[in-house]
């Protein structure tokens, strides 16, 4: 995560002064009320654990996140945009819904456009072009999963998406998505900057994976877990319905295991949770089979949970990317489902599997309540920098602060589980397999 991380590499980008008051300022500063601005030079630590390890990294600090006393765009004569990009995940209508709010009765605007099916409906040439919002449009759009502006993966040609902002007149473009969102995101700032534009460019991290550096959960991270687990409750309910069952569920996953994890640690139920970070080894004394065999000998039922990008230096990948550029995994479930029958078929005893692949439920389904919270204070966040003239930046959390992150700070790096962390250790004494296989 801290792979060419400096002082100087958090340092926020901003178009220029900001020097009209906020209408934050009066709106909650009448009446007896108070407004206390956030100012530039708060900041947050990297780390506030001091100990040797963190002392390498005890001149890191990130922006703190808030309203600020005076803004760079007047409301009322600026027009945003609003996009999503990748695949689906709990919470996106919510933060469309927070953004367009702020912006709408918070700040004043009232040209505030949805971008159609992702990055796509930049293109000069898109079928879906952007669509003025009104507060009707979005005002019950939170009680309903997936994104009332579609969404697409990829990102298109970016000069000519940054002359569909010009063409539309946008001030400010707020991108929620991904890993590879924020790369495109970076990509079209630096072309805005570039042509000496006043277009703030902000982000809103959205990954069902949680592996966003800097980032300590992501929305939908919650209410996929709570999903997970509901799941899992059905593999146990089968697994012990049958002799010798095995109740296999496939979660999220591809570079990081956090969803698998914290569904195991919430579910109770799980005998054994694979994850990326893990190398699992199948056969041999210490090997997953060995263990699963010894588990149904004892109760004659297991629970598996394994994240879709575990056991890839056993099955390896395609050779062919999607149109984010991700790698695609073969199927990890089917895999693991045919070595287990195939591993019992030789010992000649008995095994039922069922396997469960749910990955599409749980993303299309509403966000819970406490994703709903965060869901719009990152969006109130992300407006509040934007309209202050920030950009090249999206919001992160730390030590339960909302901060500023720059895109730069994290292209080509993910968050992935420390198997060395509590998180790990409480997963093991959950499930009681080993810490590693094959040892």
């Amino acid at each position: 995560m801290l792979k060419d991380l400096h002082p100087d590499s958090l340092v926020i980008k901003r178009l220029g002064k900001a020097v009209i008051n906020s209408p934050i300022l009066g709106q909650h500063s009448g009446a007896g009320g108070f407004f206390y601005p956030t100012h530039d030079d708060e900041l947050i630590p990297y780390s506030l654990q001091l100990s040797p390890y963190d002392r390498p990294h005890d001149d890191l600090f990130f922006e703190k996140a808030g309203a600020r006393e005076r803004v760079f765009f007047d409301g009322p004569q600026a027009t945003a945009a609003i996009v999503t990009c990748g695949g689906l995940c709990p919470g996106l209508n919510d933060v469309i819904r927070a953004l367009y709010f702020t912006l709408y009765y918070g700040y004043g605007l009232r040209k505030i456009y949805g971008i159609r099916y992702g990055f796509a409906g930049l293109a000069p040439n898109t079928e879906h072009p952007p669509v003025l919002l009104t507060p009707e449009q979005v005002e019950n759009i939170h009680k309903s999963g997936g994104t009332i502006l579609g969404s697409s993966r990829g990102l298109q040609d970016v000069p000519a998406m940054a002359d569909t902002l010009v063409r539309f007149g946008v001030d400010l473009l707020f991108c929620i998505g991904g890993d590879g969102t924020l790369r495109g995101a970076a990509a079209l700032t630096d072309e805005i900057l570039a042509r000496k534009l006043s277009i703030s460019v902000i982000g809103v991290p959205k990954t069902i994976d949680n592996d966003i550096p800097f980032v300590y959960k992501s929305f939908g991270f919650e209410t996929a877990t709570e999903e997970a687990g509901r799941v899992l409750d059905c593999a146990h309910v089968e697994a012990r319905g049958a002799r010798n069952g095995v109740g296999l569920v496939k979660l999220m996953g591809r570079h990081a295991g956090f969803i698998t994890a914290m569904a195991t640690r919430a579910n109770g139920d799980v005998n054994f949770c694979l994850i990326p970070e893990i190398e699992v080894v199948m056969h041999g004394p210490n090997g997953f089979l060995e263990h699963l065999r010894r588990r149904l000998k004892d109760r004659h039922h297991a629970v598996v949970a394994v994240a879709e990008g575990a056991c890839q230096n056993l099955i390896g990948h395609k050779a062919e990317h999607d149109d984010s550029g991700n790698i695609r995994f073969n199927e990890v479930g089917l895999f693991l489902k045919g070595a287990i029958q195939q591993a019992f078929a030789v010992w000649q005893e008995e095994v039922q599997v069922k396997y469960f692949d749910p990955s599409y439920i749980i993303r299309s389904v509403p966000a819970n309540g406490p994703d709903k919270i965060f869901c719009a204070d990152l969006a109130r966040y992300a407006v509040h920098a934007g309209m202050a003239g920030k950009t090249g930046m999206f919001i992160g959390f730390w030590h339960g602060f909302f901060t500023h992150i720059p895109f730069s700070a994290i292209c080509g790096q993910t968050k992935l589980l420390n198997s060395t962390s509590t998180l790990w250790q409480s997963v093991l004494n959950t499930t009681g397999q080993p810490a590693r296989w094959g040892e």
